[in-house]
Formats: C-alpha cells, sequence, structure tokens
C-alpha cells in the first residue's frame, strides 16, 4: 500500500509502521495522574486505542502541549511529545510540522492554554492551515490552577476568581476557529467514545490544520458542567447531530424513529432556526454540508451552541475542505530555491548567510 492509498491521506510522508501495532506499544510506562473521574482518562483512552489504527511509526508521531491538565497527554503516550511552554504549543508544533515533513504532529491543549495566552498562536495556525491535528479540551474552566474561570466560562459564572460572578462574554471554539478560515473544524464529548474516535479519525485524514473541540468534564471544579447532552434523559433535546449529506434532525424520535426537531434556514432573514418536523416537513430542513467552501452556514451552526448550560450543543464535524498546507508550500518553495538555481537560490543564499551574521568558535 502506498502513502496516497492510505486511509489517512494527511498522513502521507510519514513512514508506516512495518508491523501492525497494538495500544499497548502506544501507552507510556508513566502513572497517568488526573483527579478520579477526569473526563481526560476517556480521551487518553481512545488516543491510545486510536494510535494503532494510523499504522505508522511511533518514532514518527509527535504530541506538543502548553500548560494544564491535559498537557500531561505526552507523558502518557509511548511517543516522541514535548511539554511546551502556556499557549505556544501550536507555534512549537508550526517549526516542527514545517521542518519534518516526515512526522505527524498533535496538539493537546485546554480552553484556557489554547484561548487566553495562547489565542494569537491558535489563530494563526488555523488560518496557515498547517498540517497538524490540535485537541482542545474544553472543560470551561481552569483546573490545573484549582477552579479559575476561563475563557470559555459561562457569563455569570461565580468561582474562586469571580466570587460575583463572570462578566466576559465566552468564547465559541467553534467559532472561533471558523472566524479564522480552519480546514477542519469539529466537535465531539470525552465520554462518547465511537464519535469521539470517527472524529480523530477524520480529522487524522485531514491534510492541513484539523481543530477538535472535546467537551470534557472537571469533577472537581466544574462537575456538571455538560450534563445537558451527557444525562440519557436530555441529551436528545440538547444533541443536535451533524452529519454531512444528511438533514440536520435532532430531539426525541418521532414515528420513523428519527429526531422530531431540526434546523431550518429562515427564508426571509436567512438565518437559522430550531423547527419541529412536524410543522415543515423534512424537505424544509437544512442539509448539512460540511464540504462547502464558504464557512458561513458552519459559523451560523456553530451559533446554535447556547452559552449557559448546553442546553443545545451541535456535535459533529462542520467544516472539512481542502485546501493547500503552510507546510507543503513551505518545502515547495524551498525545494525550488535549492534546485532553480540562479536568482532564487542566490535569494536564499543571501538570506541565510547575509547581513547580521557571526561565527561561534
Amino acid at each position: 500500500m502506498t502513502q496516497t492509498e492510505l486511509p489517512f491521506p494527511g498522513l502521507r510522508g510519514v513512514p508506516q509502521a512495518e508491523e501492525p501495532q497494538n495500544r499497548k506499544e502506544f501507552t507510556s510506562d508513566q502513572e497517568v495522574r488526573w483527579c478520579p473521574g477526569c473526563g481526560d482518562y476517556a480521551v487518553l483512552a481512545a488516543v491510545q486505542g486510536f494510535m494503532p489504527e494510523l499504522g505508522l511509526k511511533r518514532e514518527n508521531i509527535v504530541f506538543v502541549s502548553g500548560i494544564g491538565c491535559a498537557a500531561r497527554f505526552p507523558y502518557y503516550l509511548d511517543t516522541f511529545g514535548m511539554h511546551s511552554i502556556h499557549g505556544r504549543a501550536p507555534a512549537i508544533a508550526t517549526g516542527l510540522a514545517t521542518t519534518r515533513g516526515d512526522l505527524s504532529v498533535w496538539v493537546v491543549t485546554g480552553d484556557g492554554d489554547a484561548l487566553s495566552i495562547g489565542g494569537n498562536h491558535l489563530i494563526h495556525a488555523l488560518r496557515r492551515n498547517v498540517n497538524m491535528t490540535i485537541l482542545l479540551f474544553n472543560n470551561r474552566i481552569y483546573g490545573l490552577t484549582k477552579g479559575q474561570y476561563s475563557p470559555t466560562s459561562e457569563l455569570g459564572k461565580v468561582t474562586k476568581s469571580t466570587p460575583m460572578g463572570s462578566l466576559d462574554n465566552p468564547f465559541n471554539p467553534v467559532s472561533l476557529a471558523l472566524g479564522a478560515e480552519g480546514t477542519f473544524v469539529a466537535r465531539t464529548i470525552d465520554s462518547d467514545r465511537r464519535h469521539l474516535t470517527s472524529v480523530l479519525s477524520a480529522a487524522a485524514a485531514h491534510r492541513g490544520t484539523a481543530l477538535v473541540e472535546i467537551y470534557q468534564n472537571c469533577p472537581i471544579f466544574n462537575d456538571g458542567a455538560f450534563d445537558a447532552i451527557k444525562d440519557p434523559e436530555t441529551k436528545q433535546d440538547a444533541i443536535i447531530p451533524l452529519v454531512h449529506g444528511e438533514p440536520i434532525r435532532f430531539g426525541s424520535p418521532d414515528e420513523d424513529g428519527k429526531g422530531s426537531r431540526g434546523v431550518m434556514r429562515d427564508t426571509a432573514t436567512a438565518e437559522l432556526r430550531l423547527v419541529d418536523v412536524a410543522e415543515v416537513g423534512e424537505p424544509a430542513l437544512l442539509v448539512h454540508d460540511a464540504h462547502a467552501d464558504d464557512p458561513t452556514t458552519a459559523f451560523a451552526l456553530s451559533r446554535l451552541t447556547d452559552a449557559g448550560y448546553l442546553h443545545k450543543a451541535p456535535i459533529g464535524i462542520f467544516r472539512q475542505v481542502e485546501q493547500a498546507a503552510y507546510d507543503d508550500l513551505a518545502r515547495e518553495q524551498i525545494d525550488t530555491a535549492q534546485q532553480g538555481g540562479g536568482e532564487a537560490a542566490g535569494a536564499l543564499s543571501g538570506l541565510l548567510n547575509g547581513g547580521d551574521t557571526w561565527t561561534v568558535a
């Protein structure tokens, strides 16, 4: 099987493992140290179980993390990894992906790490479309530093740093990524192993920046933040599943076993609104198109997420489009300059060797 025939075209150029692998080979000898009941355990188990499916040499897989509870991830995977500095994981991963086309580069970050001090690095990685997969763990709180409000905490959130309630309007990570025109943007849930694995698979197959927001419960400092989308009695009405090519339906099943509610575009205002399928009919529902070049509709879907207690939350792949990856273009540009000679090679040589350079004895 050639690289172009791999089920993960986003990983072309990365050496394949010679023998089949299993989860144990991707599990390090380090003791996993998160609080009991933390959603990070479920994500780690899913990633460890998923890694063998990539069929790659472990020494060509790199996990880069920032600062926070999720940032311990590289210690627990038997791959190469780097626990970097606060918010800068996307910048370090950009350097790795650009200089080493033979690596599968993953970033593990949290809502505080990625969206506060690291916000600038995140949006530029997305707009450049660097070939990396970013797993953004969103527990809507600062867990490692013991319970301060984060950039995704809801308005009015009472925490140690906001005793009278937060005054900040929260970020919607999916909206932010789509605003930066990310080419792959998805959302999943820590406790839904099947959905999480399917989204990871699609993200790995993508050539370019793939951002996956993972709703992840913090049982110590923000327990129950995602109860509405996890409780069997409420999740059917709270989760809006997004499946490419299918009408967007959700809610308690109707007579046909399909969701009784759906998403429709208002013809007068062009806005998206939630409707009862029995009243408008299925032909009136919006058919999800994750492959649309224009991210406008995907952004509108992301805005259906309420910023309070997540009584409504679209889950799935919002956008998945093909675009040239920054690191591929950078390597091509350098190869052209080096192979072409003449003016291009001279310009590159002058840039590298001219100006303020010195030799260290």
